[in-house]
């Protein structure tokens, strides 16, 4: 059987109809920059969504972990509050006050001849025993548990 044409269809057809049992060309591009299309749409959205986060990660914001936690919440629920919320929060900068504290905690050990870190160590539990407390306490006497007296500095003096 020949191929011949319908005589109502025009001579001149376009280049995008195939002729029967020939590949579509076109579909065949079509499909792949769909692929493409859709890939990078996800890419530019996921990216943007991740914005608040990468903005605290670059700059070591304390709250970096509460930005993320925000992210991750507007992206399972759709609701774009969260996703501000954690643009402003990663936008702001929150004080730091552990290390002044620390360093604080740091000068009162050294003044008091303690190592670094060792003024921690010494917790109430660790000075007295309460297990003796508890005992004695049924007989009326109650131990009070001894305290660390602090070394003696000596004085600095100093002339005008």
């Amino acid at each position: 059987m020949t191929a011949s044409l319908n005589p109502a269809a025009p001579h001149h057809l376009p280049a995008f109809i195939t002729a029967p049992g020939e590949t579509d060309v076109l579909m065949g591009v079509m499909a792949v920059f769909l692929v493409i299309a859709v890939l990078a749409v996800g890419l530019l959205f996921l990216r943007l969504h991740t914005l608040p986060e990468r903005m605290a990660h670059r700059s070591h914001k304390l709250q970096f972990e509460i930005v993320a936690v925000l992210g991750l919440l507007a992206l399972f629920t759709h609701m774009h509050i969260f996703w501000v919320a954690g643009l402003l929060l990663a936008l702001i900068d929150i004080p730091d006050f552990g290390n002044p504290l620390r360093r604080i905690a740091g000068s009162l050990e050294k003044i008091a001849g303690l190592k670094p870190g060792e003024g921690a160590a010494e917790s109430p539990d660790e000075i007295g025993d309460h297990s003796t407390l508890a005992e004695t306490a049924d007989e009326g006497t109650v131990e009070v548990p001894k305290t660390i007296p602090l070394p003696r500095m000596p004085k600095e003096r100093t002339h005008a």
